[in-house]
This record gives C-alpha cells, structure tokens and sequence, in this order.
C-alpha cells in the first residue's frame, strides 16, 4: 500500500512555507495567468479581518498574485543511450508534505481564477441537479424467487438496495442503506453486491478512499446481522459457489494494483487464513472471477491485451482443483459460459472480428470446438447470452449496436428494431435462465435511458421505465446526427453529434468534442441529462470515434495502438477540421475533453495543433507514457506494454517517445487548458497530470488559463454520491461557456 497523506499539521507548516518561496527555487517568474479583466479578477484580495489569516487565507492570497511555480529539481532518466532530464520527479513522493502544499496551492489558484464564474457553476448546478427526480426507483429484475432494486429518496446521495420476495407487492426488505453506509465519508463507494444461493447471506465491497481497494463485509438478512468475517484490501469482484458458506474473491497487489490471485473464503473461517485457489504468475496477466448462467461452474479467467485463459471448478465441490478450459495462446481471446453439455466460446482464433464456438464439458481444448457462428469481416461479434430455449447475441454492424435472437432448437433467428440511426443498446440484468423474455437498455443523444422487455418468441417489445427528465424535457427540441469524416489516410472516422434544434451552421456556435480512442473501448452515443445545460445554451456536443476504439471492429483497434497509435490523435484533429469545414463551429469557438487515456489524447493534440483549439478539458490525463511504461513497479504498467509499446525496446520507446505529452512539451502557446486529479487515483497516478501541468507553466508562451485542481478526497473517477458528482460536471461546463463568452 502506499503512505497515507501526510498530517493536517505538517502540510501547514509545509505550505506556509512554500508560499513564501513561491514553491519555487528556481523557476522564472510567472506569467499573468489571463489577460485583461481575468487578471483583475485574480488579484482580488481577501477582505482583512482582526485575525491573522489562516493558511488557506495565505494560500489563496498567494494563488491570487501569482501561478504556482513547482521547484525544479533535475532527475535524470537512461535508456537506450539517451538521457531525459525530468525536473518535476520529486511530485511522485506522495509522502512529501510539500508536494501536498503544490497540490493545495494549484487548487487555491484554481478556486481563485475560477471564481469569477462560481454564480454559473451555482445556476449550472441547479440546473442539472433539478433535473434529476429526487425520490426513483430502479426497474425491479427477478432472481431466484425475489425481486431486487435499489431506490433514491430526496436528500439521499447513494441508493438504497432493497427487495420483496415472491411478488412486487410482497413487504419490502431493505438490504443495504448507501447513505448510511456513506456517513461521515468524504468519498464513498459500494461494490459487488452478491447474495447467496441460500438467499440469506448478502456480500458487498465499500471503499471509502478511492484507491479502489474494498472491504468485503457480510450481512445476515434474516437476522440483520453484520458478520464477524471481514476481508481487507481486495477488489470487489467475486462470486458465490452454491454451498452457500463458500465465497471466491479475486486480491490485487497492493503496489501494482494488478488482480492476480483468487482466494476461497468459508463463512465462520478466519479470513487471514482463506485459501489462495490460484496465483496468476505472469505479470502482464490479471485475474477474475465469475459464475455460469447456468450456476453449475466457478469460472477463473486469466487475461491481457492480446490473450485469455479460463478456468473452471464445480460450484457444488468449491474445494475441487480448477480445470483449465483452453490453455493460453498469444494472440487469441476467448470468453466461456456453460448450458448443457457444453460451454460456449466467443473466440476471435483466425476471426479477428470473432466467431461463436461450443464445446463439450468432457473434451474442452480447441481441436474440439465446434463452430456455431462464423467470423464476418462486417460484423464485430461482441458477446453472448444464453437462455434455455434462446441464445442472444450482441453484434457491432457499421459502427452500431446489435441484438441477435436465435431460436435454440431450430437455429432461427432475427434482429431487435431499434429505430434511430444512432445510439446505443446493451443487454441489462438477464438472471433467469428459463425465461423467453428479454431485459434491455437503450438510450441515444436525444432519447433518455429506457428499460424494455422484449418476448424473444413473439417479438413483443414493452418499455418498463424511461429516465424522466425534470424541466419540460422534449426530445423533440434536439437533434442528434451520424456524421462520416475523412481521416488525412482516407478512413472514414464516425462522428455522434447532438445540438438543439434551429442550429445556425455558420460556425458561430462553440463545439465540445469528445473522444476516448484506447483499449478498444466502444463509446456509444447517449443521452445525459447534464449536457442539456450546454446544449440550451447553444453548444453543440460531438464524440468522435477515433481508431484504438472498436466501433468498426478489431481491426479499428489495432490501427489505433502500438506503433499505429498516432492515428487516434490525428482522426481527432482531422474530425474538428471536418466540422469546423462543416460550418458547425469554428477554431476559436472549438473546444475538447477526454480522460484517463481520453486524456492522453488531450495532451498529444495540444501538443501537436494547440492552434485547433480554444480551449481543452484533460481528466486524470495519462500524460507521462514514457516514465509509467518504463517502471514495472507503477499500478497497471506490465499488463500494458501490448497497448502502448514496451519501451525496454528501442523501436518502442522511440516512438512513444515522439508523442508522450509530458515529453513534448514546447516553448509555445496552448489552449486554455483545465486539468484535473485525485490524489488517490489508482489508475493515472496523480503526479502526471501534476508534472504535466508544472511543465506547461515553464515552458508555455501564452497567457492563456492553465488550471489543475487534485481532488484531495477521491480517485479516477472524482467525486461520488448521484447530486455532489455535479459540482464537478458544472465546473467543466462553466470553464467552457465562460472561455465561449456565455455568462448566464
């Protein structure tokens, strides 16, 4: 584990000290940070009192004077016979109170730049939270005799989980309260709810840090009961066998972060004393744990960038050795389930867009697979799930969503109808195996999330909930558009763009433009109900669907990543010149946000055509490539050296070298830029976005603003509880429409 955050005491004394020193020994003096009434606005003094200031009074009176300044301290860096000098290594010691006191200080400099537009956050605010119905419940889904959902109450940030035995009107039964479980918390978050077969034993993760490592507790529902069992540090995935007292839970390594081993806990047992089931030795690899629909296997799944391995014990001897189902193959990918006798394989070995196989439980290795579904070069089979008399498969076609249904016994098969020419469908909670009714999603940029049954015999679709929309929504005000832009190589890029209706395509309108590009993550337009803050405001909103995703298939994927990696930042670039060639904006109104590895493409573009833009959001940006890929030790490095390249290897390292953000920073202008980081982020530690943002101070020629604020109470994924998150969207609103010259 890493250290705890220093005293409150030692980052005072710390702090009052860094800012007589500007937190610099050796940087130039600071730039104005914007020009003209921005700059009015940061020297705003604080109103004097008989009392002596306080350090946060100190802190925001520096930040109002000046930029932080980080101390340079040079820390040379070898590798293949080159030195890189990197002079803000030292913000890595997270036990050093003086990197807290930067942090703190970049954040007063922020709250004091940004204050100038707090009354927009609050409207902002009001707005998107007034939307939200404040008492809801979620669509009730049947399991194992009992209805489960979870509920929201005015005044209440997490949900309450809860069910009813036998019938919707049967007693409610409160399973687990998040806002109790929340108090006193400044970050919260509950993970992997799983009862047991018996129905009477209710597991569940929380963590309270953001680091992302859970206590697993128990509950008796019967009795109300907390458990005595309790099991630290892990993650929150695991799964049941049908003893009903055996529990398997897959433990990360507290430094690397990496899930590599599975343990086996018995109800009443010490938990120090758990069994370890399996240890995945190979450090690329990480591990999990699931279970079949069919409940008859205990799955252990083994994987990395480019292969998987499964294997599978009987759930009703959960002290059996596990079998391997396919021994491990570079370059070949497979997932399982389990119906009859057999178990079913999406596998993409010689299908790069992948087929559907199935083999018999007595003779699992690949000679004996069976093709059921054929690999397609059009179509990107991505998943499968198995009922008694169906099977429903999920395809990817020309960029969007599929649900095929085929018939079991007679092989015939159709599609779902989805009707709109973008959005996105996903299959939801599907626990009954015995069933010919299907539960799912679906949403697109103008219509808000909807649950559907579908009767996979009769073709019957009946909607069970929409999201309602507070404030006279009408999707009938929007407009949401599938546009095709030309990549400087010829491809195709998708685009997902939605505006209010009664756009003026003169390019007067500013533009958001989002992306991800990485893992071969798919996002799929949707609605949000938040957005409908900028688009009433005239911004449009787009994503573009840029290579190293899988919108178009496997093959989208790999021309973005590895040595191809450079497309992803160059079909971002090419699809802003498209719109802004399209009239929809212009470069002056252009604006783009992404995060975690979305922020890595911020840090390229803004590196590459910092022209384009006006202004950029970069979350938790993975802005460092070449010292994270280089240290092993770092949460997530090894398991991702199929992704970005091995930089031990000097064709790898020179070409992540000529695109990692932190190391091509220039003397020139930028974007005006907002950053941002969780001190306990488990994914993108919070030093690259920190040296990243200290760089840019140095070396950047413009006066434009350059804003980082640490969330000093959570992780990657910011803030929690369904209200409070919101604070943080309206502050990424109001940083766009106050650069867009929109103050209301």
């Amino acid at each position: 584990m890493y250290a705890k955050r220093p005293s409150t005491r030692s980052v005072m004394v710390t702090l009052v000290t860094c800012l007589a020193t500007a937190c610099s020994s050796s940087a130039p003096p600071a730039s104005n940070v914007t020009a003209g009434a921005e700059v009015a606005s940061a020297t705003k003094p604080i109103a004097a009192t008989d009392e002596p200031p306080t350090v946060a009074q100190a802190v925001a009176q520096a930040a109002r004077v000046e930029a932080p300044r980080a101390k340079i301290v040079p820390h040379a860096m070898e590798e293949h016979g080159k030195i890189r000098t990197d002079n803000y290594f030292w913000l890595k010691e997270r036990e050093n109170p003086e990197v807290i006191s930067y942090l703190e200080h970049e954040n007063a400099y922020y709250e004091a730049v940004m204050e100038p537009t707090e009354e927009l956050q609050k409207t902002l605010f009001d707005e998107i939270v007034g939307r939200i119905k404040k008492d809801d419940n979620s669509v009730p889904y049947r399991r194992d005799g009992y209805y489960y959902y979870s509920r929201v109450v005015e005044g209440g940030e997490y949900p309450i989980h809860c069910r009813k035995q036998g019938s919707l009107d049967a007693a409610e039964e409160v399973m687990l309260d998040g806002n109790a479980l929340a108090a006193g918390h400044d970050f919260f978050a509950l993970r992997g709810l799983a009862v047991s077969p018996g129905k009477d034993i209710l597991v569940y993760g929380v963590d309270t840090v953001g680091r992302r490592f859970y206590t697993l507790h128990f509950k008796n529902l019967t009795t109300g009961e907390i458990l005595p069992d309790t099991i630290p540090d892990v993650t929150p995935n695991m799964v049941w066998a049908n003893d009903n007292r055996t529990l398997f839970y897959a433990k990360q390594d507290p430094d690397t972060l990496r899930r590599y081993r599975i343990y086996r806990h018995v109800l009443g047992t010490d938990t120090a004393k758990d069994t370890l089931v399996y240890e995945e030795p190979d450090e690329t690899f990480s591990s999990f744990v699931y279970k079949t629909r069919s409940k008859k296997y205990v799955m252990i799944g083994s994987f990395q960038t480019l292969s998987s391995e499964i294997r599978y014990l009987d759930a009703d001897n959960p002290s059996s050795e596990p079998k391997v189902l396919q021994p491990r193959q570079r370059d070949h990918e497979y997932q399982a389930d389990h119906y009859g006798d057999y178990f079913y394989i999406r596998t993409d070995h010689e299908a790069k867009n992948g087929r559907l196989m199935k083999t018999p439980v007595s003779q699992t290795t690949l000679e004996h697979w069976q093709e059921i579904i054929p690999h397609r070069e059009d179509v990107f089979l991505t998943g499968f799930e198995l009922f008694k008399d169906h099977m429903v498969v999920t395809e990817r076609r020309a960029g969007l969503p599929h649900l095929r249904v085929i018939k079991q016994s007679t092989g015939a098969e159709h599609y779902l109808d989805f009707g709109e020419s973008a959005y996105q469908a996903s299959l939801s909670a599907n626990f009954d195996f015995d069933t010919n009714v299907l539960r799912y999603r679906y949403t697109s940029m103008t219509t808000p999330p909807s649950v559907f049954d579908y009767d996979l015999d009769s073709g019957k679709k009946t909607l069970l909930k929409q999201d309602e929309v507070l404030g006279g929504f009408d999707s009938a005000d929007y407009v949401t558009e599938r546009l095709s832009a030309a990549a400087r190589d010829g491809k195709q890029i998708p685009v997902s763009i939605v505006y209010r209706k009664g756009l003026r395509k003169d390019g007067s309108q500013p533009l958001l433009l989002s992306a991800y590009g990485s893992y071969g993550a798919t996002i799929d337009p949707r609605f949000s109900a938040a957005r409908l803050s900028l688009l009433d405001r005239g911004v449009v909103f787009a994503v573009a669907h840029v290579r190293g995703g899988q919108i178009l298939g496997r093959h989208w994927y790999e021309d973005g990543k590895l040595q191809k990696k450079k497309n992803t930042f160059n079909d971002f670039i090419d699809v802003g010149e498209y719109l802004i060639a399209q009239n929809y904006t212009r470069s002056e109104r252009l604006y783009a946000i992404g995060g975690s590895a979305g922020g890595l493409l911020m840090g390229a573009i803004v590196n590459m055509r910092p022209d384009l833009f006006h202004g950029v959001i970069a979350h938790v940006p993975f802005v460092d490539v070449m010292s994270t890929m280089l240290d092993p030790d770092i949460p997530l490095t090894a398991g991702e050296w199929d992704e970005w390249g091995d930089p031990r290897k000097k064709e790898d390292y020179d070409y992540m070298l000529s695109y990692s953000p932190y190391d091509n920073v220039e003397a020139k202008d930028y974007p005006h830029l907002l950053v941002t980081t969780g001190l306990h982020d488990s994914q993108v530690q919070y030093w690259e976005p920190a040296k990243w943002v200290a760089k840019l101070r140095a070396h950047k020629t413009d006066s434009n603003r350059l804003l980082l604020h640490t969330n000093m109470d959570a992780g990657h994924g910011g803030a929690t509880g369904r209200f409070k998150r919101h604070h943080e969207t309206a502050r990424d609103y109001a940083f766009v429409l106050d650069l867009a010259g929109i103050s209301k």
